[in-house]
């Protein structure tokens, strides 16, 4: 018994580079939602006054924690006196990767200098988990 197949290779091949660009453009949302819910998950953990390392941040000296007193802020440490640092955090996502980091050069550094102290910008092992259970939803 024979089996011949006749294929086109041209028709083939386009119909290949077809499905991996949908493959791609499908990883590139995935991880573009996978790092908007990082930011949220980075947001609500802060506000919170909670590390990506667990537990409560250190206190602020009793100087600053008078500081923000006398300007209507709160005492725990929750890395928000305007709101700018964390709301220039923004994402950006490929098809290999997302990224997530500050849009202005001020905040960034800011941000830099807080997270030595109260380390704020990274993920638990359990959020890593939410997140990739994040990135397997959205590629469906």
């Amino acid at each position: 018994m024979d089996v011949k197949i006749n294929t086109n290779a041209k028709d083939v091949a386009k119909r290949i580079g077809k499905k991996g660009k949908e493959l791609s453009a499908s990883i590139k949302k995935a991880l573009s939602i996978t790092a908007q819910a990082g930011i949220n998950i980075i947001e609500a953990r802060t506000s919170k006054g909670v590390g990506f390392k667990g537990g409560k941040f250190n206190g602020y000296t009793a100087t600053y924690a008078a500081f923000r007193a006398s300007r209507g802020r709160g005492t725990n440490p929750d890395l928000q006196f305007t709101g700018q640092m964390l709301s220039s955090m923004t994402s950006r996502a490929n098809s290999k990767q997302g990224e997530i980091f500050f849009s202005r050069a001020t905040e960034s550094k800011k941000a830099a200098m807080n997270n030595k102290t109260r380390p704020f910008f990274g993920f638990s092992d359990r959020e890593e988990k939410q997140l990739a259970q994040v990135f397997f939803k959205a590629l469906k």
